[in-house]
């Protein structure tokens, strides 16, 4: 199989876990996902043709960011990532992350990933970033995107939408969560990734109602949306290996 990129595609959203040897999970964490080192999403890479990576931060490396800065130190420039910010995380940790080539703060509102920020914890950790000019990352779920409107609207930074925002597709493509998303991407301060399909889908294996979404998005907004891999899955049922 040949598949042709543009010259610098990007993939925009992908994760790193471990190795645990030398990077530990969080003892908090939620949940146990297997290694999956920059070395083998490299590889990954390295078939598709790409060159350029936004890493993400997982939650279960949790705050500590050791195994992303020592990616974005290896990627030498081509990688930029993005951090979970605490609102107790010293200014001192933010510029060093971000002169290890961090631009965005992650905000989960995914119960499976522990409680939602507070608003007074959403607006620390936006006074700490702010500063740098980072994007808001936005992980929500099902009708998130139609219960917290207001909230992404009043954010004083960009904002990018995870996954095409989880919506639950069982509710067709003209559903609230649908409606808000296309709306939050014509204020021209909202993008939306491309990202995380099989975590949409509810018509396995081809996903075809994922990808309609996909199409939908692209052709409402196609200069506010990116695309990522989202390796490795690592919340997927289908996919993720028995915990022990």
């Amino acid at each position: 199989m040949t598949i042709d990129v543009p010259a610098d595609a990007c993939d925009a959203h992908c994760h790193i876990f471990g190795p645990t040897s030398l990077f530990p999970y969080a003892p908090d964490r939620t949940f146990t996902p297997p290694e999956a080192p920059l070395a083998d999403l490299q590889k990954l890479h390295h078939l598709l043709g790409f060159h350029r990576a936004v890493l993400v931060q997982s939650a279960a490396h949790g705050a500590d960011h050791a195994s992303l800065v020592a990616a974005l130190e290896e990627g030498a420039g081509r990688y930029r990532g993005v951090a979970l910010i605490r609102p107790d995380t010293s200014a001192a940790e933010v510029a060093r992350l971000h002169d290890a080539g961090v631009r965005g703060a992650r905000l989960h509102f995914t119960p499976h990933l522990g409680p939602a920020p507070t608003p007074g914890a959403i607006e620390a950790i936006t006074d700490l970033v702010r500063p740098y000019g980072w994007h808001i990352a936005l992980h929500v779920a099902g009708n998130g995107l139609a219960e917290h409107e207001d909230f992404i609207r009043s954010l004083p930074l960009p904002v990018v939408i995870d996954h095409m925002g989880r919506v639950d597709l069982r509710q067709g493509l003209d559903s609230p969560a649908v409606t808000v998303l296309r709306r939050l991407l014509d204020t021209g301060r909202v993008w939306v990734k491309l990202s995380g399909a099989d975590r949409l889908a509810t018509v396995p294996p081809d996903m075809s109602d994922s990808a309609a979404l996909a199409r939908l998005l692209a052709w409402s907004a196609p200069e506010r949306v990116v695309w990522g891999t989202d390796f490795p899955p690592p919340q997927h049922p289908r996919l993720r290996p028995r915990r022990r």
